[in-house]
């Protein structure tokens, strides 16, 4: 972490200097009249959105919320290592793994054939593969998730809240204008009910659940199936003589159904998701009136011959499986030709089970995705027209996820038999768990090519980290320091784009090597991308990061002979910048070049899109296609 580039600042480094001009936040404060985003909803992807959106203090957001304050429990609770990755770029990652319960192996229980009203283990399996991530997949409250992005709201420069007690209502665009088309009325969901108020924006984000008003009002419908099946979920506090009840379990009985288990934070708390009963067509689960002591009923028919004594239960709810997609994410209708300016994101466009544990997750790459588009184009860096990527781009994977999950609830409710649950020496479910553990790391992502993913043309310069894929982080270490570290964990939910450029063999950056040559004219030519696209009022790295990763030791490299864009003068000071040159890890940790197929003879640059996605993969002296790429990507700086 780097701070006091501004100057030296006692306290917390996380609080950021307050913005001039800011809005002010918080209760009773009078809402504006236009903003550059209003977000509705303080779920995960609203949340993860405005965190983002709070780093830019030029881009004023506004996020609302019809309940009146901060969700206290319940709800979702998984977050897979894609998560855990994008929040260590927020800063709370490592906080999250401090305080949350780490899956480390899930086990598997089905009818015991001596003995089939009792279950039996029949297996486990290590739940994050070798290398699929550094970070763990985690459990955790849900409204702990929510309390550390409002702390980065609260703490960035914008000092943006929510405004509590405020529903969208409706919303209508008008496109002939371009000065805050889009005029939203706000519903008081408080202590004066009924009140309206109208604000009008550039943007509209719709994170406001299944039952979205912005979805409804640009014309949205969710399509899909129910599975007819109701399901119960409970927080709970309780003893019990089932021996795996701190591992994720996935159970099976012969004629109860099946449950799944999730220990929870703090070495006491755990989650049981238990199928209660069949729901006929046209049936709704309110219909069955059914209460936590069914759940816990249900459980204990399930697991015999163990048994749960519940002390307390902290959260429960009953809900039935429904699998839901909206055939566009944002406002454009097929056929229209012009810029979205609503966009909908997590529940508002796309439902499903909750047992892949991908909801909550989903719904924050959502926002992540769409933060760092809307802030280029609001800063005056890129073109409306880059917003149209949003809906393409998370479409494919909502429909994706659509299609698993679907599959995946069909095992999970199936009786023994209808899907392979028994019989074998590996169950069906235990095989699909196993098949889906890239997927539901969150790992399988992949963009297909477009104005900001380049075709594979130079793949093969590193075979292990894909073009469209996140980055895939291996270890590092910082040559100013000797610090061993993640490389990954360089890149903060900033908005910025990375080139990590890594040296072919011998490479030591001497003047005349190809890091250096690449350097030097990233620093100095006219048709840098660096120059074209970074105002003269900036820091050199404010919109393209470039670092270094050589194969040498530390301490065989000179950092004094390096490129100046790699120890660039930065902030109002000047301040030399000493972390942008690493090198490979001789400790035994892992050679990144090894790890990541990067070809060692001659290295190359890997470009990273601000969401951490991987945009190019480019010989070290492509730079003619380097700059091609940014400008189909980037407008030409003010002033340049």
């Amino acid at each position: 972490m780097q701070f006091y580039m501004d100057g030296f600042r006692g306290g917390d480094p996380d609080i950021k200097t307050a913005a001039r001009g800011r809005r002010f936040c918080g209760p009773h404060a009078p809402l504006p009249e236009q903003v550059d985003v209003l977000i509705a909803g303080c779920g995960p992807a609203g949340l993860c959105l405005a965190a983002q959106l709070s780093q830019f203090p030029g881009i004023e957001t506004m996020i609302v919320e019809r309940k009146p304050g901060p969700i206290e429990k319940g709800q979702a609770d998984g977050i897979n290592t894609r998560t855990m990755e994008m929040f260590q770029a927020f800063g709370f990652g490592e906080k999250v793994k401090r305080e949350s319960y780490w899956v480390n192996q899930t086990a598997f229980w089905s009818p015991d054939p001596a003995k089939p009203e009792h279950i039996r283990r029949i297996g486990r399996v290590q739940d994050v593969p070798d290398d699929s991530s550094e970070m763990p997949h985690t459990l955790i409250n849900q409204a702990r998730v929510h309390e550390l992005f409002l702390d980065v709201m609260k703490n960035s420069p914008s000092k943006l809240e929510p405004d509590y007690s405020w529903q969208v209502a409706d919303l209508t665009v008008d496109p002939t204008t371009d000065d805050h088309p889009v005029t939203v009325t706000l519903e008081n969901t408080g202590i004066n009910a009924g009140d309206t108020k109208t604000v009008r924006a550039n943007y509209v984000v719709g994170c406001d659940g299944a039952r979205s008003n912005v979805r409804k009002a640009i014309g949205g419908t969710l399509h899909g199936d129910s599975a007819h099946q109701a399901w119960g979920v409970m927080d709970i506090l309780a003893n019990t003589d089932f021996p795996d009840v701190r591992q994720k379990c996935l159970i099976t009985s012969a004629k109860e159904g099946n449950v799944l288990i999730l220990p929870r934070e703090g070495g006491y708390l755990f989650r049981m998701y238990v199928e209660l009963d069949k729901l006929n067509p046209e049936e709704r689960v309110a219909h069955r009136n059914l209460r936590a002591d069914d759940i816990i009923a249900a459980a204990n028919r399930i697991m015999r011959p163990y048994s749960i004594d519940v002390k307390q239960v902290v959260w429960w709810s009953i809900y039935e499986i429904g699998h839901r997609l909206t055939d566009r994410f944002d406002d454009v209708a097929e056929g229209e030709d012009r810029n979205p300016r609503v966009f909908t994101a997590g529940d508002a466009c796309h439902t499903h089970s909750p047992k892949a544990g991908q909801g909550m997750n989903v719904s924050m790459q959502d926002t992540f995705n769409l933060g760092w588009k809307l802030a280029h184009v609001l800063t005056g860096r890129a073109d409306p027209s880059l917003l149209r990527s949003y809906s393409a781009e998370r479409w494919v994977e909502a429909r994706r996820l659509i299609d698993t999950d679907h599959e995946w609830s069909r095992i999970m409710s199936a009786p023994p038999g209808e899907s392979e649950l028994d019989g074998g020496n590996m169950p069906r479910f235990q095989k699909q768990f196993i098949a889906n553990l890239e997927f539901t790391g969150g790992l399988a992502v992949r963009y297909d090519p477009s104005a900001i993913v380049a075709e594979p043309d130079h793949q093969s310069l590193a075979t292990g980290l894909e073009i469209g894929r996140r980055f895939h982080s291996a270890p590092v270490v910082r040559v100013a320091d000797a610090m061993r570290m993640e490389l990954g964990h360089v890149a903060e939910a900033d908005g910025r784009w990375r080139i990590y450029a890594f040296a072919g063999r011998g490479d030591s950056s001497e003047p005349g090597s190809a890091i250096h040559r690449l350097a030097e004219w990233l620093r100095s030519d006219p048709a840098s991308p660096i120059l074209r696209h970074t105002r003269k009022d900036e820091d050199i790295d404010a919109v393209i990061d470039l670092r270094a990763v050589f194969q040498q030791t530390f301490d065989q490299l000179a950092v004094e002979d390096m490129p100046s864009l790699l120890r660039p003068l930065k902030g109002p000071f000047g301040l030399q910048d000493h972390e942008k040159i690493f090198c490979t890890d001789h400790k035994g940790a892992g050679d990144i070049f090894d790890l990541r197929g990067i070809d060692r003879e001659k290295g190359c640059m890997v470009v990273v899109r601000p969401d951490q996605y991987i945009a190019h993969v480019l010989p070290l002296d492509a730079t003619d296609e380097l700059a091609m790429f940014f400008a189909g990507v980037l407008l030409p700086a003010a002033g340049r």
